[in-house]
């Protein structure tokens, strides 16, 4: 069986101190290029896949065991990955990539909000697992009790885009580091009023009517707000190490942001301007002296694939002869 996920674009979180009883609210986009498992059953636990990824792989095989007594001897190949900590949701997307196939294995009719509750996911923000099951441009309505509900999901537009900017830092901060700070962070009610008002009446008419522009006004700013969250925590609106990128960004794009703790930035852009764009930015990043990957950040409006492993060879059968 092969599971393949999106990656997660992380556009912020809306309301720290629980204003009005729920806790953060993120919002996400999913993009194209995220991990490709392979996973059977075998006759002892068998990992194929590099550093932190198979400690994930592990957890999530043994906590579907302890709650589904699903076993755990699995064959798991990790045949592309999400690189850990850079602001994709890799955890995310690789535990709940497992779960999904030990559940498929076993007959298990189990959704996504029962996975990633078995996985303890969730407990700061939903837009990795709706970005995971559904695609596409999601909100969820804020951490209570449980899960956060989703409140609003959407097709992103397929002529936009985002240009990816991944530089060789100091990674984001992972789970257990993020910890104490998500524990401890108490946002400003007056900047989360303003981070809903730009959502509700700047980014989703924006997104409705297919205007980039606007769309890329309120989610930059929206992104500047969030950073106010943060900023004891990063050391302003944005990581101090990426604000020259920002900076070019923020000329060449429509609307530029960190995505969580970063050390990814992105623009979005019209797909069609991305070769255009890539050069400009690649030029700009060996003048600065920065190293970093550009890449195309595609929408992702389906989620998750699952496909068994005779499909898969036949598609890329049919992919090589044509």
């Amino acid at each position: 069986m092969i599971i393949r996920t999106p990656r997660r674009l992380h556009l912020g979180l809306i309301d720290p101190s629980a204003t009005f009883g729920r806790r953060f609210g993120s919002l996400g986009v999913a993009l194209d290029g995220g991990y490709e498992v392979k996973i059977v059953e075998g006759e002892t636990m068998e990992i194929i896949a590099e550093g932190e990824d198979r400690k994930t792989i592990e957890f999530a095989i043994k906590r579907m065991n302890s709650t589904y007594e699903t076993g755990i001897n699995y064959i798991v190949e990790v045949r592309k990955a999400i690189p850990r900590h850079v602001g994709l949701g890799s955890t995310t997307q690789l535990s709940l990539a497992v779960a999904k196939g030990v559940a498929r294995l076993k007959n298990l009719n189990a959704s996504v909000e029962e996975l990633a509750r078995v996985l303890g996911r969730g407990k700061n923000g939903g837009a990795g697992i709706y970005s995971f099951a559904y695609g596409g441009f999601v909100i969820d309505g804020g951490v209570k009790d449980d899960i956060p509900p989703l409140i609003f999901r959407a097709d992103f537009p397929e002529e936009w885009a985002f240009l990816l900017v991944i530089p060789e830092l100091k990674p984001g901060l992972d789970e257990e580091e993020e910890k104490p700070v998500m524990a401890e962070v108490v946002g400003r009610a007056d900047v989360a009023m303003e981070i809903s008002h730009r959502i509700l009446l700047g980014l989703l008419p924006a997104l409705k009517e297919r205007d980039i522009r606007t769309f890329g006004e309120h989610l930059s700013a929206i992104q500047r707000l969030v950073g106010k969250h943060f900023e004891p925590y990063q050391g302003g609106e944005f990581r101090e190490d990426v604000t020259l990128i920002l900076d070019f960004l923020a000329e060449k794009t429509y609307g530029h942001g960190q995505s969580s703790w970063g050390p990814t930035v992105y623009g979005l852009i019209f797909k069609r301007d991305f070769q255009r764009l890539s050069g400009e930015t690649h030029d700009y990043l060996r003048e600065h002296g920065i190293r970093a990957r550009v890449e195309l950040g595609l929408p992702n409006n389906t989620g998750v694939e699952v496909i068994g492993e005779s499909a898969f060879l036949e598609r890329l059968i049919k992919s090589v002869g044509g």
